[in-house]
């Protein structure tokens, strides 16, 4: 087995030049397919990341932890999809609704709808009582950074993503007398 430091030696004595240009044949578009493997990947873990921030601070509105602050229902529930998500995912680019539903079969009564720049209008924050189904519905635009892979993937003409995730669920019967003072 040849040292390092030989073989590097070798390709520098090389006066034919083959070994250089064909490194710099391949060196970029090794270098960008590398750099699109780590953006997805990077993609990737900023949905599942939604998803986890999403479902962490639907648990705050389940248990009536939202419902029973002492401060503004909805900025404690920013806070937790901020505070669940701020290690990926930008705080400012968030966007969310929360609405009270009849049933669980009014979900598909309440489809999401866009703007024309891609951004979720959203129909309110209600995060109901005790006993009542809640939807609770996040966005967010991820940047595309890699050029050809945000022409591929992206969904706005800003090279951005945009990410959803959508929970349904069912306020548990809490004590609606207690007042939570922090969460």
């Amino acid at each position: 087995m040849q040292s390092v430091g030989r073989i590097v030696k070798v390709w520098l004595k090389n006066e034919e030049a083959a070994t250089a240009v064909e490194f710099s044949l391949i060196a970029f578009p090794f270098t960008y397919l590398l750099m699109g493997i780590i953006e997805l990947s990077l993609m990737f873990a900023a949905m599942s990341t939604l998803d986890y921030a999403t479902n962490s601070a639907a648990r705050l509105i389940r248990t009536g932890q939202v419902q029973q602050s002492t401060g503004d229902p909805e900025q404690v529930f920013k806070d937790a999809l901020c505070a669940y998500s701020s290690a990926m995912l930008d705080c400012t680019r968030f966007q969310y609704e929360v609405i009270k539903l009849d049933s669980f079969s009014d979900f598909s009564s309440y489809p999401p709808s866009f703007d024309d720049e891609g951004n979720l209008m959203s129909s309110g924050f209600d995060p109901g009582q005790v006993d009542d189904v809640v939807l609770i519905r996040t966005a967010y635009k991820y940047p595309l950074l890699t050029p050809l892979l945000a022409s591929a993937f992206s969904d706005t003409s800003n090279n951005n993503k945009l990410m959803m995730s959508t929970t349904v669920l069912e306020t548990e019967p809490y004590d609606v007398n207690q007042v939570v003072d922090e969460l």
